[in-house]
Protein backbone atom coordinates (compact mmCIF):
# COMPACT_ATOMS: atom_id res chain seq x y z
CA UNK A 1 0.00 0.00 0.00
CA UNK A 2 1.58 3.47 -1.06
CA UNK A 3 1.51 5.93 1.33
CA UNK A 4 2.59 8.37 -1.51
CA UNK A 5 0.40 11.85 -2.03
CA UNK A 6 -0.22 13.19 -5.23
CA UNK A 7 -1.32 16.78 -6.16
CA UNK A 8 -2.68 18.15 -9.82
CA UNK A 9 -0.74 21.21 -9.65
CA UNK A 10 0.73 23.75 -7.45
CA UNK A 11 -3.05 25.03 -6.67
CA UNK A 12 -3.97 22.04 -5.17
CA UNK A 13 -0.23 21.80 -3.34
CA UNK A 14 -1.12 25.46 -2.04
CA UNK A 15 -4.40 25.19 -0.97
CA UNK A 16 -5.33 28.14 -3.68
CA UNK A 17 -9.09 29.29 -2.70
CA UNK A 18 -10.09 29.22 -6.83
CA UNK A 19 -9.26 25.25 -6.28
CA UNK A 20 -10.78 24.37 -3.18
CA UNK A 21 -13.80 26.30 -4.02
CA UNK A 22 -14.05 24.03 -7.52
CA UNK A 23 -12.50 20.85 -5.97
CA UNK A 24 -15.27 18.88 -5.97
CA UNK A 25 -16.47 19.92 -9.52
CA UNK A 26 -15.78 17.92 -12.31
CA UNK A 27 -15.01 20.33 -15.27
CA UNK A 28 -13.11 23.51 -13.91
CA UNK A 29 -10.30 25.29 -15.86
CA UNK A 30 -8.34 26.60 -12.82
CA UNK A 31 -6.72 28.80 -15.01
CA UNK A 32 -9.59 31.03 -15.66
CA UNK A 33 -10.02 34.02 -13.72
CA UNK A 34 -13.69 34.67 -14.89
CA UNK A 35 -16.95 32.71 -14.48
CA UNK A 36 -18.94 32.94 -17.08
CA UNK A 37 -22.35 31.75 -14.87
CA UNK A 38 -23.04 29.30 -17.31
CA UNK A 39 -23.68 25.47 -15.32
CA UNK A 40 -23.30 22.17 -17.60
CA UNK A 41 -26.75 22.00 -17.48
CA UNK A 42 -26.54 25.26 -20.08
CA UNK A 43 -24.15 23.59 -22.25
CA UNK A 44 -26.09 20.50 -22.60
CA UNK A 45 -29.42 22.94 -23.44
CA UNK A 46 -27.14 24.72 -25.95
CA UNK A 47 -26.09 21.73 -27.15
CA UNK A 48 -29.36 20.29 -27.98
CA UNK A 49 -30.14 23.75 -29.57
CA UNK A 50 -27.25 23.28 -32.10
CA UNK A 51 -27.40 19.75 -33.11
CA UNK A 52 -31.84 21.42 -34.05
CA UNK A 53 -30.43 24.19 -35.92
CA UNK A 54 -27.60 22.44 -37.59
CA UNK A 55 -30.27 19.56 -38.59
CA UNK A 56 -32.96 22.48 -39.96
CA UNK A 57 -30.16 24.18 -41.57
CA UNK A 58 -28.76 21.02 -43.38
CA UNK A 59 -30.26 21.90 -47.06
CA UNK A 60 -28.72 25.59 -47.04
CA UNK A 61 -25.59 26.55 -48.14
CA UNK A 62 -23.66 28.31 -45.34
CA UNK A 63 -22.99 31.75 -44.62
CA UNK A 64 -19.28 32.26 -43.92
CA UNK A 65 -17.78 36.05 -43.58
CA UNK A 66 -14.09 36.94 -43.34
CA UNK A 67 -12.01 39.83 -43.00
CA UNK A 68 -9.28 39.70 -45.78
CA UNK A 69 -5.49 41.10 -45.11
CA UNK A 70 -5.78 44.84 -46.74
CA UNK A 71 -2.10 43.91 -47.14
CA UNK A 72 -0.95 40.62 -46.90
CA UNK A 73 2.18 39.05 -45.62
CA UNK A 74 4.41 37.21 -47.76
CA UNK A 75 4.86 34.66 -46.08
CA UNK A 76 1.08 33.76 -44.86
CA UNK A 77 -1.12 31.99 -45.89
CA UNK A 78 -4.21 30.41 -43.99
CA UNK A 79 -4.08 26.61 -43.53
CA UNK A 80 -0.61 26.31 -45.07
CA UNK A 81 2.34 25.75 -41.85
CA UNK A 82 5.60 27.80 -41.94
CA UNK A 83 8.76 26.34 -40.68
CA UNK A 84 11.60 28.49 -38.55
CA UNK A 85 14.71 26.94 -37.38
CA UNK A 86 15.07 27.69 -33.47
CA UNK A 87 16.70 26.48 -30.54
CA UNK A 88 15.57 24.60 -27.27
CA UNK A 89 17.52 25.51 -24.14
CA UNK A 90 16.36 24.75 -20.63
CA UNK A 91 19.50 24.96 -18.22
CA UNK A 92 21.81 22.64 -19.91
CA UNK A 93 19.06 20.99 -22.03
CA UNK A 94 19.75 21.56 -25.72
CA UNK A 95 18.01 20.76 -28.94
CA UNK A 96 18.58 22.42 -32.59
CA UNK A 97 15.04 22.33 -33.69
CA UNK A 98 12.15 23.33 -36.64
CA UNK A 99 8.79 24.89 -35.38
CA UNK A 100 6.21 24.40 -37.21
CA UNK A 101 3.81 27.15 -37.40
CA UNK A 102 -0.03 27.28 -38.68
CA UNK A 103 -1.76 30.76 -38.51
CA UNK A 104 0.54 32.52 -36.34
CA UNK A 105 0.90 29.60 -33.66
CA UNK A 106 3.50 27.22 -33.33
CA UNK A 107 2.04 23.55 -33.08
CA UNK A 108 5.04 21.14 -33.57
CA UNK A 109 8.79 21.00 -32.79
CA UNK A 110 10.86 18.65 -34.78
CA UNK A 111 14.81 18.24 -34.94
CA UNK A 112 17.16 20.24 -37.32
CA UNK A 113 19.25 17.92 -39.38
CA UNK A 114 21.62 20.85 -40.18
CA UNK A 115 22.99 20.34 -36.86
CA UNK A 116 26.03 18.52 -35.90
CA UNK A 117 25.62 18.17 -32.67
CA UNK A 118 21.39 17.19 -32.27
CA UNK A 119 21.42 15.66 -35.90
CA UNK A 120 17.84 15.59 -36.78
CA UNK A 121 16.95 14.21 -33.25
CA UNK A 122 14.53 15.71 -30.24
CA UNK A 123 13.30 14.17 -27.43
CA UNK A 124 9.40 13.13 -25.56
CA UNK A 125 11.06 17.14 -23.50
CA UNK A 126 11.71 19.40 -26.39
CA UNK A 127 8.57 17.93 -28.56
CA UNK A 128 6.40 18.57 -25.46
CA UNK A 129 7.75 22.01 -24.50
CA UNK A 130 4.81 23.77 -27.14
CA UNK A 131 2.66 22.82 -24.64
CA UNK A 132 4.17 25.15 -21.90
CA UNK A 133 3.88 28.08 -24.73
CA UNK A 134 -0.14 27.65 -24.04
CA UNK A 135 0.01 26.94 -20.32
CA UNK A 136 -2.60 29.06 -18.39
CA UNK A 137 -0.61 28.90 -15.24
CA UNK A 138 2.44 30.88 -17.08
CA UNK A 139 3.20 34.58 -15.54
CA UNK A 140 0.72 37.04 -17.58
CA UNK A 141 2.58 40.30 -16.19
CA UNK A 142 5.43 40.89 -13.89
CA UNK A 143 4.83 40.91 -10.00
CA UNK A 144 5.89 42.79 -6.98
CA UNK A 145 5.25 41.43 -3.51
CA UNK A 146 2.91 38.56 -4.80
CA UNK A 147 0.63 41.19 -6.84
CA UNK A 148 0.46 42.05 -11.20
CA UNK A 149 2.71 44.85 -11.44
CA UNK A 150 4.07 46.66 -15.12
CA UNK A 151 7.39 46.95 -16.02
CA UNK A 152 7.75 50.88 -15.21
CA UNK A 153 7.12 50.22 -11.52
CA UNK A 154 9.36 46.88 -11.70
CA UNK A 155 12.30 48.94 -13.29
CA UNK A 156 12.27 51.40 -10.69
CA UNK A 157 12.29 49.66 -7.68
CA UNK A 158 14.97 46.67 -8.94
CA UNK A 159 17.06 50.03 -10.32
CA UNK A 160 16.94 51.77 -6.71
CA UNK A 161 17.76 49.16 -4.77
CA UNK A 162 20.93 48.06 -7.10
CA UNK A 163 21.85 51.35 -6.69
CA UNK A 164 21.82 51.44 -3.42
CA UNK A 165 23.37 48.15 -3.06
CA UNK A 166 25.99 49.15 -5.38
CA UNK A 167 26.46 52.35 -3.56
CA UNK A 168 27.56 50.52 -0.15
CA UNK A 169 29.28 47.99 -1.55
CA UNK A 170 26.81 45.02 -0.96
CA UNK A 171 27.61 42.11 -2.46
CA UNK A 172 24.85 40.81 -5.56
CA UNK A 173 24.68 37.22 -7.11
CA UNK A 174 23.06 36.11 -10.43
CA UNK A 175 21.90 32.27 -9.51
CA UNK A 176 21.21 29.80 -12.85
CA UNK A 177 21.11 26.99 -14.41
CA UNK A 178 23.62 26.52 -16.78
CA UNK A 179 23.84 29.12 -19.39
CA UNK A 180 24.59 28.05 -23.24
CA UNK A 181 24.21 31.21 -24.93
CA UNK A 182 27.27 33.49 -25.43
CA UNK A 183 25.01 36.49 -26.27
CA UNK A 184 23.43 36.02 -22.49
CA UNK A 185 26.91 35.65 -21.32
CA UNK A 186 27.43 39.27 -22.51
CA UNK A 187 24.41 40.82 -21.50
CA UNK A 188 25.59 39.66 -18.25
CA UNK A 189 28.74 40.98 -18.97
CA UNK A 190 27.33 44.34 -19.31
CA UNK A 191 25.40 44.30 -15.73
CA UNK A 192 28.53 43.10 -13.91
CA UNK A 193 30.21 45.92 -15.48
CA UNK A 194 27.33 48.60 -13.92
CA UNK A 195 27.34 46.39 -10.57
CA UNK A 196 30.81 45.43 -10.17
CA UNK A 197 30.41 43.42 -7.38
CA UNK A 198 27.84 40.43 -8.94
CA UNK A 199 28.95 37.18 -9.19
CA UNK A 200 27.56 35.18 -11.64
CA UNK A 201 26.55 31.28 -9.92
CA UNK A 202 25.25 28.61 -12.19
CA UNK A 203 24.49 25.05 -10.36
CA UNK A 204 22.72 22.20 -12.01
CA UNK A 205 19.73 20.21 -10.49
CA UNK A 206 21.52 16.94 -11.87
CA UNK A 207 25.02 17.89 -11.10
CA UNK A 208 28.13 16.43 -13.52
CA UNK A 209 30.41 18.13 -11.37
CA UNK A 210 32.29 15.45 -10.46
CA UNK A 211 33.84 15.01 -14.00
CA UNK A 212 34.61 18.17 -14.45
CA UNK A 213 36.75 18.19 -10.99
CA UNK A 214 38.06 14.45 -12.40
CA UNK A 215 39.09 16.31 -15.59
CA UNK A 216 40.65 18.77 -14.05
CA UNK A 217 43.08 16.69 -11.93
CA UNK A 218 43.29 13.87 -15.09
CA UNK A 219 43.88 15.81 -17.74
CA UNK A 220 44.59 19.53 -16.67
CA UNK A 221 40.86 21.02 -18.06
CA UNK A 222 38.00 21.29 -16.21
CA UNK A 223 35.89 20.61 -19.24
CA UNK A 224 33.69 17.52 -20.20
CA UNK A 225 34.81 15.90 -23.68
CA UNK A 226 32.53 15.16 -26.38
CA UNK A 227 31.94 11.16 -26.22
CA UNK A 228 31.14 9.47 -29.35
CA UNK A 229 29.16 5.91 -29.35
CA UNK A 230 29.23 5.74 -32.85
CA UNK A 231 32.98 4.77 -33.08
CA UNK A 232 32.23 2.16 -29.88
CA UNK A 233 31.93 -1.39 -30.95
CA UNK A 234 31.64 -2.40 -26.64
CA UNK A 235 30.62 0.42 -24.50
CA UNK A 236 30.02 -0.15 -20.48
CA UNK A 237 27.89 2.34 -19.09
CA UNK A 238 27.59 2.07 -14.85
CA UNK A 239 24.67 4.26 -13.76
CA UNK A 240 24.74 6.36 -16.94
CA UNK A 241 21.45 6.55 -18.89
CA UNK A 242 23.08 8.21 -22.29
CA UNK A 243 19.83 6.71 -24.30
CA UNK A 244 17.51 8.79 -21.53
CA UNK A 245 18.77 11.37 -19.65
CA UNK A 246 22.60 11.34 -19.21
CA UNK A 247 24.45 14.48 -20.05
CA UNK A 248 23.13 14.53 -24.19
CA UNK A 249 20.79 11.83 -24.71
CA UNK A 250 19.26 13.34 -28.20
CA UNK A 251 22.71 13.15 -29.57
CA UNK A 252 24.24 9.75 -28.03
CA UNK A 253 20.42 8.29 -29.16
CA UNK A 254 21.56 9.01 -32.75
CA UNK A 255 25.07 7.75 -31.99
CA UNK A 256 24.40 4.73 -30.83
CA UNK A 257 21.12 3.91 -33.36
CA UNK A 258 24.12 3.95 -36.15
CA UNK A 259 26.29 1.01 -34.03
CA UNK A 260 23.10 -1.09 -34.10
CA UNK A 261 22.13 -1.20 -37.22
CA UNK A 262 22.70 -4.48 -39.48
CA UNK A 263 23.35 -3.80 -43.19
CA UNK A 264 24.48 -5.62 -45.78
CA UNK A 265 27.77 -4.61 -45.84
CA UNK A 266 28.06 -4.24 -41.61
CA UNK A 267 26.83 -7.22 -40.08
CA UNK A 268 27.99 -7.05 -36.59
CA UNK A 269 26.09 -4.71 -33.92
CA UNK A 270 27.63 -2.63 -30.92
CA UNK A 271 27.72 -4.88 -27.48
CA UNK A 272 26.31 -2.75 -24.69
CA UNK A 273 26.67 -3.65 -21.09
CA UNK A 274 24.98 -1.64 -18.09
CA UNK A 275 25.34 -2.01 -14.17
CA UNK A 276 22.88 -0.11 -12.82
CA UNK A 277 20.38 0.57 -9.29
CA UNK A 278 17.18 1.35 -11.50
CA UNK A 279 15.87 0.01 -14.89
CA UNK A 280 16.72 2.89 -17.23
CA UNK A 281 15.89 3.24 -20.78
CA UNK A 282 19.80 2.26 -21.44
CA UNK A 283 19.72 -0.63 -19.55
CA UNK A 284 16.82 -1.85 -21.41
CA UNK A 285 18.59 -1.35 -24.25
CA UNK A 286 21.46 -3.57 -23.23
CA UNK A 287 22.69 -6.70 -24.23
CA UNK A 288 23.68 -7.54 -20.80
CA UNK A 289 22.53 -5.79 -17.67
CA UNK A 290 23.37 -6.43 -14.13
CA UNK A 291 21.59 -4.68 -10.94
CA UNK A 292 24.27 -3.53 -8.60
CA UNK A 293 23.07 -1.03 -5.11
CA UNK A 294 24.21 2.41 -5.09
CA UNK A 295 26.36 1.70 -2.55
CA UNK A 296 28.73 -0.80 -5.03
CA UNK A 297 28.84 1.50 -7.52
CA UNK A 298 32.45 3.34 -6.71
CA UNK A 299 34.01 -0.46 -6.42
CA UNK A 300 32.46 -1.96 -9.56
CA UNK A 301 34.47 0.73 -11.41
CA UNK A 302 37.91 -0.01 -9.50
CA UNK A 303 36.65 -3.48 -9.95
CA UNK A 304 36.46 -3.09 -13.91
CA UNK A 305 39.88 -1.10 -13.51
CA UNK A 306 41.18 -3.75 -12.34
CA UNK A 307 39.97 -6.53 -14.14
CA UNK A 308 41.19 -4.41 -17.15
CA UNK A 309 44.94 -3.44 -15.57
CA UNK A 310 45.57 -6.75 -14.19
CA UNK A 311 46.49 -5.47 -10.91
CA UNK A 312 44.24 -7.65 -8.36
CA UNK A 313 40.56 -7.00 -6.83
CA UNK A 314 38.77 -4.85 -4.81
CA UNK A 315 37.22 -7.15 -2.70
CA UNK A 316 33.61 -7.36 -4.63
CA UNK A 317 32.51 -10.57 -6.16
CA UNK A 318 29.37 -11.61 -7.92
CA UNK A 319 28.90 -8.81 -10.09
CA UNK A 320 27.32 -10.69 -13.25
CA UNK A 321 28.77 -10.24 -16.69
CA UNK A 322 31.75 -7.40 -14.83
CA UNK A 323 34.50 -10.24 -16.08
CA UNK A 324 33.26 -10.63 -19.41
CA UNK A 325 32.74 -6.92 -19.75
CA UNK A 326 36.30 -6.25 -19.18
CA UNK A 327 37.42 -8.66 -21.45
CA UNK A 328 35.49 -7.10 -24.80
CA UNK A 329 36.85 -4.21 -23.68
CA UNK A 330 40.41 -5.53 -24.11
CA UNK A 331 39.81 -6.81 -27.50
CA UNK A 332 38.16 -4.01 -28.73
CA UNK A 333 41.05 -1.22 -27.51
CA UNK A 334 40.40 2.26 -29.85
CA UNK A 335 37.05 0.97 -30.21
CA UNK A 336 35.31 0.73 -26.35
CA UNK A 337 34.16 3.50 -24.42
CA UNK A 338 33.24 3.63 -20.66
CA UNK A 339 30.79 5.95 -18.96
CA UNK A 340 29.43 6.53 -15.67
CA UNK A 341 26.74 8.57 -14.11
CA UNK A 342 28.37 9.20 -10.75
CA UNK A 343 29.06 12.50 -9.09
CA UNK A 344 32.10 11.38 -7.46
CA UNK A 345 35.02 12.49 -8.40
CA UNK A 346 37.05 9.77 -7.45
CA UNK A 347 34.94 7.42 -9.34
CA UNK A 348 35.48 9.44 -12.48
CA UNK A 349 39.21 9.61 -12.46
CA UNK A 350 38.86 5.88 -12.64
CA UNK A 351 36.89 6.08 -15.31
CA UNK A 352 39.53 8.06 -17.00
CA UNK A 353 42.05 5.92 -15.99
CA UNK A 354 39.91 2.37 -17.68
CA UNK A 355 39.28 4.90 -20.78
CA UNK A 356 43.08 5.86 -21.02
CA UNK A 357 43.97 1.85 -20.85
CA UNK A 358 41.58 1.39 -23.69
CA UNK A 359 43.23 3.84 -26.01
CA UNK A 360 39.61 5.54 -26.12
CA UNK A 361 40.96 9.17 -25.97
CA UNK A 362 41.35 10.27 -29.73
CA UNK A 363 38.45 7.76 -30.44
CA UNK A 364 35.59 7.30 -28.70
CA UNK A 365 36.35 10.55 -26.62
CA UNK A 366 37.23 13.82 -27.81
CA UNK A 367 38.78 16.25 -25.75
CA UNK A 368 39.02 18.60 -28.62
CA UNK A 369 35.48 19.40 -28.58
CA UNK A 370 34.65 19.88 -25.04
CA UNK A 371 30.80 20.81 -24.00
CA UNK A 372 29.37 23.35 -22.44
CA UNK A 373 26.06 21.48 -21.09
CA UNK A 374 26.67 21.43 -17.68
CA UNK A 375 28.67 24.31 -16.17
CA UNK A 376 27.06 23.85 -12.81
CA UNK A 377 29.85 24.56 -10.14
CA UNK A 378 28.48 22.72 -6.34
CA UNK A 379 30.97 24.07 -4.43
CA UNK A 380 30.31 27.62 -5.86
CA UNK A 381 26.36 26.98 -4.79
CA UNK A 382 27.18 26.07 -1.70
CA UNK A 383 29.19 29.08 -0.99
CA UNK A 384 26.15 30.99 -2.16
CA UNK A 385 23.58 29.64 -0.17
CA UNK A 386 26.25 29.90 3.14
CA UNK A 387 26.70 33.37 2.24
CA UNK A 388 23.03 33.86 2.35
CA UNK A 389 21.92 32.35 5.50
CA UNK A 390 24.34 34.47 7.05
CA UNK A 391 23.15 37.73 5.86
CA UNK A 392 26.12 38.18 3.16
CA UNK A 393 24.54 38.53 0.24
CA UNK A 394 22.66 41.91 -0.62
CA UNK A 395 20.33 40.85 -3.90
CA UNK A 396 20.05 38.29 -5.47
CA UNK A 397 18.54 37.40 -9.28
CA UNK A 398 17.42 34.02 -10.10
CA UNK A 399 17.85 33.80 -14.04
CA UNK A 400 15.09 31.30 -14.49
CA UNK A 401 15.93 28.09 -12.32
CA UNK A 402 14.56 27.22 -9.41
CA UNK A 403 16.51 26.41 -6.77
CA UNK A 404 14.09 26.61 -3.76
CA UNK A 405 12.84 23.24 -5.52
CA UNK A 406 15.43 21.39 -7.10
CA UNK A 407 18.72 22.05 -5.00
CA UNK A 408 19.76 20.38 -2.19
CA UNK A 409 19.49 23.21 -0.18
CA UNK A 410 17.26 24.23 -1.28
CA UNK A 411 14.33 24.98 2.21
CA UNK A 412 18.27 26.34 3.74
CA UNK A 413 17.79 28.98 0.59
CA UNK A 414 14.30 29.59 1.01
CA UNK A 415 14.73 30.44 4.37
CA UNK A 416 16.92 33.40 3.88
CA UNK A 417 15.65 34.22 1.02
CA UNK A 418 13.29 36.52 3.72
CA UNK A 419 16.36 38.30 5.10
CA UNK A 420 17.83 39.65 2.11
CA UNK A 421 17.14 43.10 0.64
CA UNK A 422 16.36 42.77 -3.07
CA UNK A 423 15.21 39.11 -4.90
CA UNK A 424 14.45 38.61 -8.13
CA UNK A 425 13.38 35.83 -10.42
CA UNK A 426 13.09 35.65 -14.05
CA UNK A 427 10.78 32.61 -14.04
CA UNK A 428 7.95 32.15 -16.42
CA UNK A 429 5.74 30.80 -13.96
CA UNK A 430 5.12 31.46 -10.21
CA UNK A 431 6.97 28.68 -9.24
CA UNK A 432 8.75 28.17 -5.62
CA UNK A 433 11.76 30.20 -5.66
CA UNK A 434 9.70 32.67 -7.74
CA UNK A 435 6.90 32.79 -5.08
CA UNK A 436 9.62 33.32 -2.35
CA UNK A 437 11.22 36.49 -4.68
CA UNK A 438 10.09 40.15 -4.03
CA UNK A 439 10.10 40.88 -7.93
CA UNK A 440 9.12 38.53 -10.18
CA UNK A 441 10.27 39.64 -14.08
CA UNK A 442 8.76 37.34 -15.75
CA UNK A 443 11.06 36.25 -18.48
CA UNK A 444 9.55 35.43 -22.41
CA UNK A 445 8.87 31.74 -23.29
CA UNK A 446 11.77 30.31 -25.54
CA UNK A 447 9.49 30.46 -28.87
CA UNK A 448 8.67 34.06 -27.95
CA UNK A 449 12.26 34.81 -28.25
CA UNK A 450 15.54 35.85 -29.71
CA UNK A 451 18.58 33.90 -28.19
CA UNK A 452 21.84 31.76 -29.22
CA UNK A 453 23.71 28.76 -27.93
CA UNK A 454 27.20 27.21 -27.75
CA UNK A 455 26.53 23.57 -27.18
CA UNK A 456 29.72 22.60 -27.81
CA UNK A 457 32.82 24.58 -28.58
CA UNK A 458 32.63 26.30 -32.28
CA UNK A 459 29.07 24.78 -32.71
CA UNK A 460 26.80 27.41 -32.47
CA UNK A 461 23.14 27.79 -33.12
CA UNK A 462 20.14 31.03 -33.55
CA UNK A 463 16.85 30.88 -31.56
CA UNK A 464 14.13 33.07 -33.00
CA UNK A 465 10.61 33.80 -31.94
CA UNK A 466 7.87 31.96 -33.75
CA UNK A 467 5.16 33.88 -32.14
CA UNK A 468 4.44 37.57 -30.73
CA UNK A 469 4.61 37.06 -27.03
CA UNK A 470 1.21 36.14 -25.36
CA UNK A 471 1.70 37.94 -22.55
CA UNK A 472 3.33 41.40 -20.50
CA UNK A 473 6.36 39.85 -19.76
CA UNK A 474 9.65 40.57 -21.28
CA UNK A 475 13.03 38.51 -21.74
CA UNK A 476 14.89 38.23 -19.10
CA UNK A 477 18.47 39.54 -21.05
CA UNK A 478 16.49 42.73 -21.59
CA UNK A 479 15.50 43.17 -18.39
CA UNK A 480 19.69 42.74 -17.53
CA UNK A 481 20.56 45.57 -20.15
CA UNK A 482 17.55 47.55 -18.65
CA UNK A 483 19.01 47.55 -15.40
CA UNK A 484 22.60 47.56 -16.16
CA UNK A 485 21.44 51.14 -18.14
CA UNK A 486 21.90 50.80 -21.38
CA UNK A 487 20.80 53.10 -24.08
CA UNK A 488 19.84 50.46 -26.52
CA UNK A 489 18.02 47.26 -24.56
CA UNK A 490 16.45 45.68 -27.58
CA UNK A 491 17.82 41.97 -27.31
CA UNK A 492 17.23 41.30 -30.91
CA UNK A 493 19.87 43.94 -31.83
CA UNK A 494 22.16 43.00 -29.46
CA UNK A 495 22.43 39.59 -30.70
CA UNK A 496 22.89 40.52 -33.93
CA UNK A 497 25.66 42.91 -33.20
CA UNK A 498 27.23 39.85 -30.85
CA UNK A 499 27.00 37.88 -33.68
CA UNK A 500 28.22 40.71 -35.90
CA UNK A 501 31.00 41.22 -33.86
CA UNK A 502 32.18 37.71 -33.73
CA UNK A 503 31.36 35.98 -36.31
CA UNK A 504 31.02 38.14 -39.75
CA UNK A 505 34.40 39.49 -39.15
CA UNK A 506 35.75 36.50 -40.36
CA UNK A 507 33.59 35.65 -43.32
CA UNK A 508 34.26 37.41 -47.02
CA UNK A 509 32.38 37.99 -50.23
CA UNK A 510 29.22 38.76 -48.64
CA UNK A 511 27.26 41.42 -46.64
CA UNK A 512 26.10 40.83 -43.14
CA UNK A 513 22.68 40.74 -43.90
CA UNK A 514 23.13 37.83 -46.11
CA UNK A 515 25.36 36.09 -43.60
CA UNK A 516 22.93 36.78 -40.51
CA UNK A 517 19.87 35.27 -42.89
CA UNK A 518 22.15 32.45 -43.88
CA UNK A 519 22.40 31.82 -40.41
CA UNK A 520 19.18 32.02 -39.51
CA UNK A 521 17.73 29.80 -42.05
CA UNK A 522 19.99 27.20 -41.62
CA UNK A 523 20.05 28.01 -37.60
CA UNK A 524 23.36 26.61 -36.80
CA UNK A 525 27.02 27.70 -37.92
CA UNK A 526 29.58 25.84 -37.22
CA UNK A 527 32.99 27.49 -36.86
CA UNK A 528 36.45 25.83 -37.71
CA UNK A 529 37.84 22.83 -34.87
CA UNK A 530 39.97 23.27 -32.35
CA UNK A 531 43.39 21.67 -32.44
CA UNK A 532 43.53 21.78 -28.31
CA UNK A 533 43.72 17.80 -26.99
CA UNK A 534 44.27 16.63 -24.10
CA UNK A 535 45.76 13.44 -21.97
CA UNK A 536 45.51 11.51 -19.58
CA UNK A 537 48.00 12.04 -16.69
CA UNK A 538 45.67 11.57 -13.35
CA UNK A 539 46.67 9.20 -10.05
CA UNK A 540 44.27 5.94 -9.73
CA UNK A 541 45.87 4.65 -7.15
CA UNK A 542 45.03 7.60 -5.03
CA UNK A 543 41.20 7.14 -6.68
CA UNK A 544 40.69 3.92 -5.61
CA UNK A 545 42.14 4.15 -1.96
CA UNK A 546 39.00 6.53 -1.54
CA UNK A 547 36.45 4.61 -3.65
CA UNK A 548 37.86 1.69 -1.32
CA UNK A 549 37.37 4.11 1.65
CA UNK A 550 33.63 5.27 0.74
CA UNK A 551 31.66 2.29 -0.69
CA UNK A 552 30.55 -0.85 0.74
CA UNK A 553 31.04 -4.11 -1.02
CA UNK A 554 27.77 -5.75 0.90
CA UNK A 555 25.96 -3.32 3.02
CA UNK A 556 22.64 -5.21 3.90
CA UNK A 557 21.01 -1.56 5.24
CA UNK A 558 19.96 1.15 3.31
CA UNK A 559 21.90 1.79 0.26
CA UNK A 560 22.80 5.33 -0.25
Amino acid sequence: MTTKTYWKGLAQLKNDPKFVKDADKEFVDLAVEEDPGHSRRDFLKMMGFSVAAASLAACEAPIRKAIPYVNKPVDADPGISNYYASTYLNGGDYCSIVVKVRDGRPIKVDGNSLSKVTMGGTSAQVEASVLSLYDNFRLRHPRVAGKDSNWETVDAEVSAKLNEIAGKGGQIRIVSNTILSPSTKAAIEKFKTKYPTTKVVQYDPISYYGIVKANQESLGAAIIPSYDFSKAKVIVSIGADFLGTWLSPIEFSKQFATTREITANKKEMSRLYTFESNLSLTGANADYRSAIKPSQEGLVVAQLYKLISGSGSTGIDGIKYLEKAAAELKANAGKALVVSGSNDKNVQVVINAINNLLGSYGTTINTSAPVNFRQGNDEEMAAFVAEATSGKVDGVIFYNCNPVYDHPQGAELGNALKNITLTVSTSITPDETASASAYIAADHHYLESWNDAEPKLNSFSLSQPAITPIFRTRQAQESFLVWAGESNTDYFSFVQQYWKNRFFAATSGVDFQSFWDKCLYDGVYELPASSQTYSFNGNADNALSAIASTYNASNTGLSW
